[in-house]
């Protein structure tokens, strides 16, 4: 996972065909946890049931229930002997 960019979203999609970026989305939950030097940070949204991920070195406030703009890319990771997707974000921003 990459720590989340603070650039353009319209420079990042032109550059990089895979990525999506989605706004003004609702926050239904967010899970920091410790892994390392990093913090893992996971956010549902609502309406969609693959969980986002990003890292971040310092813990960051409790975005649940704010509305955010997202630009993400697809994967998938291993859990279990279970391959299950989910979106590595690469830019967040507070709506």
């Amino acid at each position: 996972m990459r720590q989340p960019v603070q650039s353009d979203p319209k420079k990042l999609l032109r550059k990089h065909a895979q990525l999506v970026h989605t706004e003004n989305v609702k926050v239904t939950s967010h899970v920091q946890r410790r892994a390392g030097d990093w913090f893992i940070n996971t956010i549902m949204i609502a309406g969609v049931n693959v969980p986002f991920r990003y890292k971040r070195k310092k813990e960051y406030r409790n975005i649940q229930g704010a509305r955010v703009n997202l630009t993400y890319y697809v994967d998938t990771e291993q859990v279990g002997g279970i391959e299950m997707e989910v979106m590595t974000v690469v830019r967040i921003k507070v709506a």
